[in-house]
């Protein structure tokens, strides 16, 4: 499991990154993405205020009854969540957004869950 621990400091140096130059504006706000093993999170998040407008998940229920036995650890999970936080936006007025993978890799599940809330309208 050691292996395990520095990847996570890998990803943590690399989100640190990111986030020097990625920040949310009432206007455009950013759109976080966290991902386990287990489950796949994404929120809006307004950075001058500190709160977060909107989010969604895979251990929400309205997520898991679509979602096939195994859980939100899939591809078809993290574009429910794309296009449930990108409904969600919209209904609270969001339309345009900055995307912050999170120091995960744009690709499978990360890359799922942002094509979808694109093809919801939201822009990024």
């Amino acid at each position: 499991m050691a292996g395990t621990d520095r990847d996570e400091v890998l990803r943590k140096r690399r989100h640190s990154r990111v986030r020097r130059k990625v920040s949310g504006t009432p206007e455009r706000p950013r759109l976080a993405v966290n991902r386990s093993l287990r489950h796949i999170t994404a929120q809006v998040i307004d950075d001058s205020s500190g709160r977060t407008l909107v989010a969604a998940s895979t251990a929400e229920r309205e997520v898991r009854d679509v979602l096939s036995p195994k859980g939100g650890g899939n591809v078809s999970a993290a574009a429910a969540v794309g296009r449930l936080v990108a409904t969600r936006a919209k209904e609270a007025g969001v339309s345009r957004v900055v995307f912050d993978r999170g120091g995960f890799k744009y690709h499978g599940r990360v890359a799922a869950l942002a094509d979808a809330a694109r093809s919801e309208g939201l822009e990024f």
